[in-house]
């Protein structure tokens, strides 16, 4: 009697079941995270609405300010990207002076991205607002510098020391070949870095660099507690108009959590799929 394949003693046998390499379930978490969240706004409107209350429910108190409260999410992404772009190009001569030849450049980009990297963000930011000038003057005029702008350069410093060691990190996994070859063709260490090196590091640097961008949207809401007016700063606002009613304040700080969960987890989705294509053995 032949025997089916994959059988033992005429016997069918389950064979293990074995998820593909690589397979996985980001849209079913996406879905259920803003599910959550959403379910959270809804629970509580819900039990406010049934209170009794003459007052309007959550749903209405959201709907009402939700305008209000975009252009503050607007002002925090407007903080994260000049702070990102200040901190990228800090960085990047930071982390090209970790790689320099000299010994004063070296030690000097050295200090700097120890100390911007290793201190509590919340304090470099009480540092810049409380120590930077309220207005600069340059030649009899006044140039003002408004609470967001200092706080920009506060995320700035953060993101310049991370970025440096992106730079660095990236640099340093180039094979030593390509500098090899680089100067049999004549080339000079600067021409070699900046036309061999640095366009072959650039998919090494861009998905730690998203992660970075990232990280600093999120912890812009530190902005609130030196007095910026961002989506955080707002939400309070909003609570405090409404009267302080305890039912509105997991709605409120709800939608803010919202915003930010859908702005940031395409983001960290798209990280993971430019790790996966850049992947560099």
């Amino acid at each position: 009697m032949m025997v089916p394949a994959g059988s033992q003693d005429g016997f069918p046998v389950l064979l293990p079941f074995r998820l593909r390499r690589g397979e996985t379930h980001h849209r079913l978490g996406v879905a259920a995270g803003a599910l959550l969240c959403i379910g959270l706004v809804l629970l509580v409107s819900t039990a406010s609405a049934q209170g009794g209350r003459v007052a309007p429910s959550a749903l209405q108190v959201i709907a009402k300010w939700a305008p209000l409260l975009l252009t503050g999410f607007a002002f925090n992404i407007l903080i994260s990207a000049f702070a990102m772009l200040l901190g990228t190009i800090a960085g990047l001569g930071v982390g090209l002076g970790l790689l320099s030849d000299l010994w004063p450049v070296r030690q000097t980009s050295w200090v700097l991205t120890q100390i911007f990297r290793n201190v509590p963000w919340l304090v470099l930011l009480f540092f810049v607002m409380f120590l930077v000038p309220f207005q600069l003057t340059v030649f009899n005029a006044h140039i003002p510098l408004p609470d967001w702008v200092k706080a920009t350069v506060g995320f700035a410093l953060p993101v310049m020391a991370n970025v440096a060691e992106v730079v660095r990190g990236a640099v340093r996994s180039v094979p030593s070949t390509q500098w090899e070859a680089a100067e049999a063709l004549a080339f000079t260490r600067r021409q070699s870095m900046w036309r061999i090196i640095l366009p072959q590091c650039f998919k090494r640097m861009l998905p730690p660099w998203m992660n970075i961008y990232s990280l600093v949207t999120m912890s812009t809401v530190l902005a609130s507690i030196v007095g910026v007016s961002e989506l955080l700063t707002l939400t309070a606002q909003v609570h405090a108009a409404e009267g302080g009613r305890p039912e509105l304040f997991a709605p409120l700080y709800g939608f803010a959590l919202l915003c930010f969960f859908l702005y940031c987890y395409p983001i960290n989705r798209w990280t993971a799929h430019l790790e996966r294509r850049f992947q560099t053995r």
